[in-house]
């Protein structure tokens, strides 16, 4: 089994604190992306894990073991790092057999950890060649390679698609989850993209400011965030923010009553996602606006519209007229509405009380 638990991980560097109170499950073969913005603590939590940091407080357990104290060679875990790190006058068989032969495995047993390795990760063809005659993508696979002849408990990937230009990393997303589904391992990942933890996580961990703000499946966190920060980081293009009050029994967005939305006590902000607003003629929603820029993505369109409560983003279909200048009216579903405290957090998502 390969489980890994954290119990109270703090982490200071001096009087700045990174990790504050960290507790967190993952179950064996899970695939966990760590998902936030830049400075959350995100690769210092998995750094933590690994045994590169050592922790202020806390334990950290791997396969039911307490690893809290032990040296990053004794966690039985392979880290692919955002560099390929790889030897560039060795080849891709001597890279992937390097730490297997300091560490005294037989010739035989190396030989078909490589060989499994490179056909998991399609690098047969390539095995005598060096770095330099590789692709990004290839050399990135090989880093991948190093790891996996490891056959660790767990597999940790710090931002490695990082260096990958936006084709590449899409294709490396589908190898990713693909050697996942192959090799069953437990596998936690680190990303800031959350497109790339929306479409590869089993779960993912939202951190912000070194804090665990929700842990759920991609699916939970956007139809059920619990903070506004997770409303506002899970979703592309992010969800749209109102300040709201409440008046005569209803909502009030600037001088626009919401009137199919009943208020909640307490709420000051109204989220909706661009995807969830309804785009009509002008008087049909329960806001008007005006367009003022289109962004036109092939099937989908992206319409920033100002209203009298502020700029919202819409998803409207690829080959829509509306442009620059044209008014609208928007419709917002009561069950697509989130509704948020002064505190940021979540009063009622999709017209449920949470």
């Amino acid at each position: 089994m390969a489980e890994v638990k954290l119990v109270g991980v703090n982490k200071f560097y001096g009087a700045q604190q990174a990790l504050h109170g960290v507790n967190l499950d993952i179950a064996d073969g899970e695939f966990v992306v760590f998902v936030g913005p830049s400075g959350c603590g995100k690769s210092t939590l998995l750094r933590s894990i690994a045994g590169l940091e050592s922790i202020s407080e806390g334990s950290v357990s791997i396969g039911g073991r307490e690893v809290t104290a032990l040296a990053p060679s004794e966690r039985d875990v392979a880290m692919v790092f955002q560099s390929y790190a790889l030897y560039p006058h060795m080849t891709v068989r001597e890279n992937m057999d390097f730490g297997m032969k300091i560490n005294n495995f037989t010739p035989a047993d190396r030989e078909r950890r490589i060989a499994e390795a490179a056909r998991v990760l399609q690098l047969e063809p390539y095995l005598d060649r060096k770095p330099s005659q590789l692709s990004g993508g290839q050399r990135q696979r090989v880093a991948i390679g190093r790891a996996i002849v490891k056959q660790p408990k767990v597999f940790l990937f710090d931002e490695p698609l990082s260096n990958l230009d936006a084709k590449l990393r899409v294709q490396m997303r589908v190898e990713l989850e693909a050697l996942h589904s192959e090799l069953k391992a437990t596998m936690i990942y680190v990303t800031h993209d959350q497109v790339e933890a929306m479409t590869m996580a089993d779960k993912i961990v939202v951190l912000n400011a070194g804090r665990i703000e929700q842990v759920g499946t991609p699916m939970e966190l956007y139809h059920r965030p619990r903070t506004q920060f997770v409303a506002g980081f899970i979703g592309a293009p992010s969800m749209n923010f109102l300040d709201i009050r409440s008046e005569g029994g209803r909502i009030v967005c600037g001088e626009t009553v919401i009137g199919t939305a009943a208020p909640v006590p307490g709420a000051v902000r109204l989220g909706i996602r661009p995807e969830h607003i309804g785009v009509t003629s002008p008087g049909a929603g329960e806001m008007n606006g005006k367009v003022v820029l289109r962004e036109t993505l092939g099937g989908d369109a992206y319409l920033y519209v100002t209203t009298a409560a502020g700029r919202v983003v819409v998803r409207a279909e690829g080959d829509t007229a509306l442009d620059h200048g044209s008014e609208v009216g928007l419709a917002m579903p009561p069950n697509r509405i989130h509704l948020f405290g002064a505190d940021g957090l979540t009063l009622s998502s999709g017209g449920v009380q949470v």
